[in-house]
């Protein structure tokens, strides 16, 4: 049963994608930091075999940085929540972490599907924040994407600049206003949405891609 949480909570990965414009309804990620116990539509994501992909190539890469000497932090150790000024509180959990004698770390994020503008920008929110978590304090980061076919996407400390600061503030106080944020339905969006019509009235269902328009002149 849908129940208000006692202040905003927003996840990292919620904002990632709105950012950047992989996803365009803010709505959802506002119902979701104000609210808790929904209930959720089923997923066609083949989340176990996602998990044992992540697993095995994080497991790899883990295994490669500590055969480099580095002391590696994974997942649960690297969760944080984060208050802002606002009241509204940022949680996360980046893959992999290390922290080097010099003050710098490395924050890698493993992705076993197709590159996206959102992965950069979900590490790049791990690097501003991470920095205010007790254990990570003063740490300057970079960040890594370690994707399956090998590739890697390097994102420097300068990345977190002023502009990149002002675009996730911005979306944060809208996600954690007292006002509803945007509500932008669309078939491609609900299809991925896992908040339900008892919740969201205006979902729209089906695959758009399956209806076909008549008429054109070409």
């Amino acid at each position: 049963m849908t129940e208000p949480r006692s202040g905003p909570y927003i996840w990292v990965t919620w904002l990632s994608k709105l950012l950047v414009g992989d996803r365009s309804c803010e709505w959802a990620a506002w119902f979701k930091a104000h609210h808790k116990n929904y209930d959720r539509s089923p997923s066609p994501f083949d989340a176990v075999t996602w998990q044992m992909n992540h697993t095995a190539l994080l497991n790899d890469v883990r295994a490669g940085l500590e055969l480099d000497g580095n002391r590696v932090l994974s997942e649960d150790q690297n969760y944080f929540n984060l208050r802002g000024n606002s009241g509204a509180v940022l949680g996360g959990k980046p893959d992999l972490v290390i922290m080097r004698d010099d003050a710098t770390g490395t924050i890698y994020d493993i992705k076993t599907g197709q590159p996206r503008a959102s992965d950069n920008a979900q590490v790049m929110i791990y690097m501003y924040a991470l920095p205010y978590v007790n254990q990570f304090r003063g740490v300057e980061f970079d960040g890594r994407l370690v994707y399956k076919e090998g590739s890697e996407v390097e994102i420097p400390f300068e990345a977190i600049d002023d502009s990149f600061r002002s675009h996730l503030f911005g979306l944060i106080r809208r996600i954690s206003d007292s006002e509803p944020a945007r509500k932008v339905p669309s078939a491609l969006e609900c299809g991925m949405c896992d908040i339900t019509l008892a919740d969201c009235p205006e979902m729209i269902e089906g695959d758009p891609r399956d209806a076909i328009a008549e008429g054109a002149e070409f």
